[in-house]
């Protein structure tokens, strides 16, 4: 059962990344290095309102360039696909048409950042009376900028020094948000994680600090895109390749503190196997099937309700309903990795 006709190819990423060009602290060459040290493929810059970044390969690493457009208080877009700069505009319905109007599409960026934060980093939200193309699910950045403490030097080293202890999972309620919007149409709203990269330095103490690096934000949010066929070397190709990947949600939200490791996940039946974004129909031995390197809470959501959650490291669960299934997988109580929709008709 299961019969694949295509070998499956994984190539892990980030996206949402700042460079000099807008509030990073790096050349898009330098940060391309620190991708290649924290052995990604492929990352995407989406600098706030910029969209003159150089693509191309650097240091062996596919560089894709997008624009984060950025109104002062809310709703920031992460525009992916597009050709032109994208103006601002007070009304997100402007620039998320205009998006789609260039053949191009978007995510909501940290859309529930907490408003009652300890810091002086005011929170960024999305007005989710507009509906995107899709949704960044786990911003790394903002979910530790959420439980920052900048009372004073102590609480600041503690975040600095234990930052990972800070990040431990999506928001449930952008996550409920994700499913709320999925269930509205037949297609996949598809999500990403974000680094929400800077590299920012502060040097109003003794020690000059730089909060984060590059290379320590690339080993933490990723997205793990899978394709039927390798990249190519042609870097207009591998961007279609990649682009069409996200767009579709052919791609696993993974925590790479925890693990590089990435789980398999897929739903099988007597003719085909999918992964995040695909379809398949439902037939008497329609199995999913999960397998972790480490033992893990294994959450199996339908339709925006738990179906199953087990402790294991492998899930062989028999299914009997349409929908549209995702897996949650936390290791010691963290987030590790969360799959895009699989469709089962």
């Amino acid at each position: 059962m299961g019969n694949d006709n295509f070998k499956k190819f994984k190539y892990r990423g980030a996206v949402h990344i700042h460079s000099l060009n807008s509030d990073g602290t790096e050349s898009v060459d330098k940060i391309a290095k620190a991708a290649k040290k924290a052995g990604l493929s492929w990352i995407i810059i989406t600098d706030h309102n910029y969209f003159d970044t150089q693509e191309g390969i650097y240091h062996g690493v596919y560089v894709l360039k997008g624009e984060e457009i950025s109104p002062k208080t809310e709703n920031h877009y992460l525009a992916l696909g597009i050709d032109n700069h994208i103006e601002l505009n007070e009304n997100p319905q402007v620039y998320i048409d205009e998006v789609r109007e260039q053949n191009g599409f978007g995510f909501a960026a940290h859309p529930d950042e907490s408003t009652k934060r300890n810091n002086d980093y005011p929170p960024i939200t999305w007005n989710k009376t507009f509906i995107p193309d899709g949704v960044e699910i786990w911003n790394w950045f903002s979910c530790w900028g959420d439980n920052l403490n900048s009372k004073n030097i102590f609480t600041l080293a503690y975040a600095y020094l234990f930052k990972h202890l800070l990040v431990s999972k999506p928001p449930q309620r952008t996550l409920a948000w994700w499913d709320e919007l999925n269930s509205q149409k037949q297609t996949i709203t598809p999500a990403i994680g974000g680094v929400d990269a800077h590299a920012l330095k502060i040097n109003k103490y003794l020690i000059p600090v730089t909060i984060f690096s590059y290379e320590v934000m690339f080993k933490t949010i990723n997205n793990v895109i899978t394709l039927t066929k390798p990249l190519s070397e042609n870097f207009e190709i591998a961007k279609g390749q990649i682009l069409t990947a996200i767009k579709n949600g052919n791609n696993t939200i993974l925590n790479a503190n925890i693990s590089q490791k990435v789980p398999k996940i897929e739903i099988i039946n007597s003719l085909k196997t999918a992964h995040s974004g695909e379809f398949l129909n439902l037939d008497k031995k329609t199995y999913l099937n999960v397998e972790v390197n480490k033992k893990a809470i294994i959450k199996v959501i339908l339709n925006g309700r738990e179906l199953y959650e087990c402790v294991a490291k492998t899930c062989n669960l028999l299914l009997t309903e349409i929908g549209k299934y995702r897996v949650e997988i936390l290791i010691d109580n963290k987030g590790f990795a969360y799959s895009n929709p699989i469709v089962v008709m």
